[in-house]
């Protein structure tokens, strides 16, 4: 009832009608014991702030998928489609909670200050509850390897845009966490819509209701994309220009590490060139022939644009599936075999 009588006109400052910072703040601390505006990032004193942490954490998933693979070779798959929907659930829950997070942080700066301020600035996108969004959003990155594990237990083909997909959306929003990028909230937010439609629409499929927008998961995740590198590139040239180059035209200082823009620029480019050959491959072959995509085993291997973008079975960010930066993935519950990914 006293949620309820909070709840006012929607503004800028307060675009849902309700201050949900103050209400994740004390979530966050029935959980980890301390308030969420208390949290701290600290490279090597944070969990999973190293590069050691995070090479093993991406060295186990790939032995884990693979070997699992190998294992399930000669065994019945698994059903698992209870544990897939809450699986699903669960993400599109988490990715759409992170989303409203991010923005109500972000609206009032965005309104009040500018686009550029928001990107380049640390006091505009380099914010302390950011960070704990940003923080969050790394973290469930490696949730969201759960994908896979269904996969190969399932006895689903592990194409390579889904296992490269989440292990580099890991890498991207691990680089982008220590290298201070201000602009990674751009890809970030994008990745957590496309999630959150992404694994809504698997939630959906785990139930038996088909629904006809699965093309626009691929598509959604290739505009992510294309808009990631627009502001990534327009950050990265702000930097190098202002920095190397004044006599080049530039606006001045972007905030952020030289390694932080080399790795946004390059994963996110790869993420582009291998979700346009996946979606030409499946669909444009698909309507030059005027067939249904029938479930053979290399139109299974095809069927990979769940995650990452969103991320979820043969797929790419959240994302890919996935982030950071993040993340489209292929998975399958029944006797069709289903795309996914971000």
């Amino acid at each position: 009832m006293e949620f309820l009588q909070n709840i006012q006109k929607p503004t800028i400052e307060r675009p849902f009608g309700i201050e949900l910072w103050p209400i994740f703040d004390k979530a966050y601390e029935v959980v980890m014991g301390y308030p969420a505006s208390e949290f701290r990032f600290v490279e090597g004193v944070t969990p999973m702030s190293t590069l050691r942490e995070t090479s093993i954490m991406l060295v186990a998933y790939y032995v884990i998928i693979f070997g699992g693979r190998e294992v399930m070779k000669n065994r019945p798959a698994f059903k698992l489609n209870a544990l897939f929907m809450i699986h699903n659930f669960v993400l599109t829950a988490v990715s759409a909670i992170l989303l409203a997070l991010f923005v109500e942080q972000l609206l009032p700066t965005l309104w009040n200050h500018g686009v550029f301020y928001t990107i380049c600035d640390h006091d505009g996108g380099w914010t302390q509850p950011l960070i704990v969004l940003y923080y969050l959003n790394y973290l469930n990155k490696y949730l969201e390897f759960l994908d896979t594990v269904f996969l190969f237990l399932k006895k689903k083909p592990l194409t390579f845009l889904h296992t490269y997909h989440h292990g580099a959306t890991a890498l991207l929003c691990y680089t982008q966490l220590i290298g201070l990028t201000a602009v990674q909230w751009v890809p970030i937010t994008i990745n957590l819509l496309v999630h959150v439609v992404m694994y809504w629409y698997y939630f959906q499929s785990a139930r038996g209701i088909r629904i006809w927008w699965k093309e626009w998961i691929t598509r959604l995740q290739i505009i992510q994309f294309v808009v990631d590198l627009g502001f990534v590139y327009f950050a990265s040239y702000t930097y190098f220009s202002s920095t190397y180059f004044p006599w080049a035209p530039n606006m001045g200082r972007c905030a952020g590490e030289e390694f932080a823009a080399f790795a946004g620029m390059a994963i996110l480019t790869s993420y582009l060139v291998l979700f346009i050959s996946f979606y030409i491959v499946t669909y444009n072959k698909a309507a030059k022939t005027g067939r249904p995509r029938r479930n053979t085993g290399k139109q299974a291997l095809i069927d990979m644009a769940r995650h990452e973008v969103a991320p979820a079975s043969p797929t790419a960010n959240g994302g890919a599936k996935s982030n950071g930066a993040a993340v489209s993935t292929g998975r399958s519950n029944g006797p069709v075999t289903r795309s996914r990914k971000a």
